[in-house]
């Protein structure tokens, strides 16, 4: 039986003025297909356009031209209310600056996610409670961010875009404010998250190790998507065979 493609993109771009009289592309009319389950890696350099598209494909931007089709629905179609509790209810993201809550414990931050369902405050801290203990988090779960390592706020952040059961995981640079070794560990564990659970993930970064954790790597430049990496990341692929 073929996998259902759960993500899918027609001649995408997204143009940007700069000044009075020039466009920047920051998307060039990518087409993409992202088959259900699968965990897709894009890497490219700072400004290549990879935030912009994970924007895109998660709803928080609008294209200038062409068509961002997620699970069915083709997001041009719905209003802001419905492009709300669409994101709410299909997607889960996690940043590079992790955005937790500074007057929230880890469990507050992973609950404020779901505050907008009909669970009960119960519920809603059992469910809080189980994932920061898959994040190996439950001893930490009363801690506010300031008293959390950088990694330990990412795997808070994880937990929260996980709450809500989403159907795809946008991660955007989730190592980028990590040291190499907890970077590799974030990935894994999204990685073996989203495999226990059947999501599809989608990760944008520049960072190198990527391959080991990832089903498919695509590369980005000047808004576009390569399959086979361009002459301009050739340090990147030299660093991606040292790490593999």
């Amino acid at each position: 039986m073929q996998t259902k493609n759960i993500i899918e993109l027609s001649n995408l771009t997204k143009t940007y003025q700069k000044g009075s009289k020039i466009e920047v592309k920051a998307v060039n009319k990518v087409s993409l297909e992202v088959p259900e389950g699968e965990f897709l890696t894009i890497l490219g350099p700072s400004g290549s356009g990879k935030t912009t598209l994970l924007n895109l494909i998660g709803g928080l931007d609008k294209p200038t031209s062409g068509k961002i089709t997620l699970d069915g629905l083709e997001l041009s179609k719905l209003n802001e209310n419905q492009l709300v509790n669409f994101r709410r209810e299909k997607v889960g993201f996690v940043f590079q600056a992790f955005n937790l809550i500074p007057t929230y414990s880890a469990l507050e931050n992973v609950e404020v996610a779901l505050a907008p369902t009909d669970m009960t405050k119960n519920e809603r801290n059992d469910r809080s409670t189980e994932l920061l203990e898959l994040m190996g988090l439950k001893q930490r779960a009363d801690h506010l961010p300031m008293e959390l390592s950088a990694g330990e706020q990412q795997r808070v952040a994880i937990a929260r875009a996980f709450a809500n059961k989403p159907k795809i995981l946008l991660l955007d640079e989730p190592t980028g404010n990590l040291d190499t070794k907890t970077g590799k560990e974030i990935l894994k564990l999204c990685h073996d998250a989203s495999k226990q659970w059947g999501k599809t993930v989608v990760a944008v970064t520049h960072a190198s190790y990527v391959r080991k954790y990832t089903n498919r790597l695509l590369f980005m430049r000047d808004g576009t998507l390569f399959s086979q990496i361009p002459e301009d990341l050739e340090d990147s692929k030299s660093s991606l065979k040292r790490e593999a």
